[in-house]
């Protein structure tokens, strides 16, 4: 693939890294590629960052016809970069897009664009363990016209941002209050999808959450209002009685590839893993008698964040005495490992650039 580049005039710094938070601050460069229906994707580019021009009658503001993707850039011990599973992420931005009637990707061109833009942008790959360069692919259609249906001119972009830790709280357990009011998605609708209107859908309740003192919503499913989903920016994990549960996929769930990552790494080393119904009855159960041992959630932003508060209906129930638990502790320090080249990859999960 062709890949013209556009240098920018006004090349700027790297913020101090021990000031860096999440998404806020922006790399030189961004790129941009536009899809017509019955020509397929043309004019890749990387540009200057930059503002974008959009007609007031775009798809995308009105319908949001929208997805996108978040993955991260690590910077080794030994000055190079490096990837973290990212095909992943691009056949999960195909599905997304499958759902949401926009174009697909070719997946080797589309790692091509990615590897491309990361070694010209690499000057932003921060160097602090715990930081790194976070990516965020997203594809929206643009038709210039009202009405529904599939859009015909779509747009792709990737842009760059230097993070820190997602959470301000960083790897020390965080509030988490269950919801059982709003609903976040259901089956047969676009939940395993990454797409806008999911994260729009569940901000109401996110802000009711952090009036309360919690950092994130825990979701119940939207039919029977009974079973755990999925925190809103994470996957989640529960110790009960020594087996490690996670919600099985039933399609109202984000696959996540660091939840995929953590069932891997944890049947390695021994853990037995269920990928299966979790209803709230047995979750409050296991609070009250304390066979709850360790909550935690999982996602690209946080890589591992513990729990170490619940909330259900204004009870509050602290997990292993609010500390980070054992488990936890070793998925964060074997993913983070791998991810920053300090522990061998045997899962062969790292592109080397």
């Amino acid at each position: 693939m062709e890949i013209k580049i556009t240098h920018t005039t006004e090349p700027k710094s790297m913020p101090a890294e021990d000031t860096l938070g999440f998404g806020k601050v922006f790399s030189d460069h961004m790129f941009v590629m536009e899809y017509e229906h019955g020509k397929g994707w043309q004019n890749a580019r990387i540009v200057p960052f930059g503002k974008i021009e959009l007609h007031p009658a775009s798809t995308v503001l009105h319908y949001g016809a929208e997805i996108f993707e978040g993955l991260k850039a690590y910077r080794r011990a030994d000055g190079g970069v490096q990837l973290f599973r990212p095909m992943e992420n691009i056949r999960r931005l195909n599905r997304s897009a499958e759902r949401m009637c926009l174009p697909l990707l070719d997946e080797d061109e589309a790692l091509e664009i990615l590897t491309t833009f990361v070694k010209l942008e690499e000057k932003w790959v921060p160097h602090s363990f715990g930081t790194s360069l976070y990516l965020r692919p997203f594809m929206f259609g643009n038709d210039e016209s009202l009405g529904v249906h599939m859009p015909h001119h779509v747009t792709f972009m990737i842009i760059a941002s230097p993070s820190g830790s997602y959470y301000a709280e960083g790897i020390n357990p965080v509030g988490i209050m269950i919801e059982d009011e709003d609903v976040r998605a259901v089956r047969g609708g676009t939940g395993f999808a990454k797409c806008g209107g999911n994260y729009a859908a569940s901000t109401r309740a996110g802000e009711r959450a952090v009036q309360k003192g919690y950092s994130q919503v825990l979701w119940l499913d939207g039919v029977e209002r009974k079973y755990i989903e999925e925190v809103g920016a994470m996957n989640v994990m529960f110790k009960i009685n020594g087996e490690i549960i996670t919600p099985a996929l039933t399609g109202s769930i984000l696959p996540g590839i660091t939840r995929m990552s953590c069932i891997e790494v944890l049947r390695d080393m021994g853990y037995p893993v269920s990928e299966r119904l979790l209803s709230i009855e047995e979750l409050t159960e296991a609070m009250q008698n304390g066979t709850l041992e360790e909550a935690w959630g999982c996602g690209t932003a946080a890589v591992v964040s513990p729990i170490g508060r619940l909330c259900y209906r204004d009870k509050e129930y602290t997990v292993n005495d609010g500390k980070i638990g054992e488990i936890t502790q070793k998925l964060y320090d074997t993913l983070t490992g791998i991810q920053w080249g300090k522990l061998e990859d045997k899962y062969n999960w790292v592109l080397k650039l």
